[in-house]
């Protein structure tokens, strides 16, 4: 009875080494685990998670507020496109600047001449062009005078004997001469810019 009173006296002192090595096993685990997290936090490794992660929410709701994507029939969402820049109409590079300049004439070298309808009398007439737009519009007349020329001596062609006798008769004529040469020019380099027709000799004989 003695011993077994001994053996049984000696089974608690058995097992306190167990539960210290059992304990430190588990402090060994905490002390490592805290020093895991306590790296993850200095590196900055949750800060970026959670950046990351209000990027994408700040990109989601950025999509859906600006129009980001289309449904299609089937209820999905399209992946959003760039809006593409309104198209620009292109100029012409021989359109004359529209500002307007000081007044410049330009006269033609030669009078012209022709034959009144219905009658033998003939009307010689010497031409200045003014103009207020750059010299591209010098340019131009300079260019087309041969088309210019027949533009006006078609007008010439048209009058009468009784017409020149009207107290506007210049007026018209030069006006009308006027349109017809803008709308030569109009054809030729998409741009009249003549904006009156001045007479330095008028005969008719």
């Amino acid at each position: 009875m003695a011993e077994e009173a001994a053996v049984e006296g000696e089974a608690p002192k058995s097992k306190k080494p167990l539960i210290m090595a059992i304990l430190a096993i588990l402090v060994s685990i905490i002390l490592m685990a805290g020093a895991i997290v306590g790296t993850l936090f200095a590196s900055g490794f949750f800060e970026k998670k959670d950046k990351q992660a209000v990027d994408e929410k700040v990109a989601a709701a950025g999509g859906d507020s600006h129009g980001g994507g289309s449904k299609d029939g089937h209820g999905a969402t399209a992946p959003a496109t760039k809006a593409s820049a309104p198209a620009v109409a292109p100029v012409p590079m021989a359109t004359p600047s529209m500002a307007k300049f000081e007044v410049r004439y330009v006269e033609l070298e030669k009078d012209l001449l022709a034959n009144l309808t219905g009658s033998k009398k003939v009307m010689q007439v010497k031409v200045a062009i003014m103009t207020r737009y750059d010299d591209r519009v010098i340019a131009n007349i300079k260019k087309h005078e041969f088309a210019l020329r027949s533009v006006a001596m078609d007008v010439m062609r048209q009058i009468r004997a009784e017409d020149i006798d009207a107290a506007d008769f210049r007026k018209r004529l030069a006006e009308k001469i006027r349109d017809e040469m803008n709308g030569t020019l109009q054809k030729l380099e998409d741009f009249g810019g003549i904006e009156e027709i001045v007479f330095t000799n008028f005969i008719v004989q």
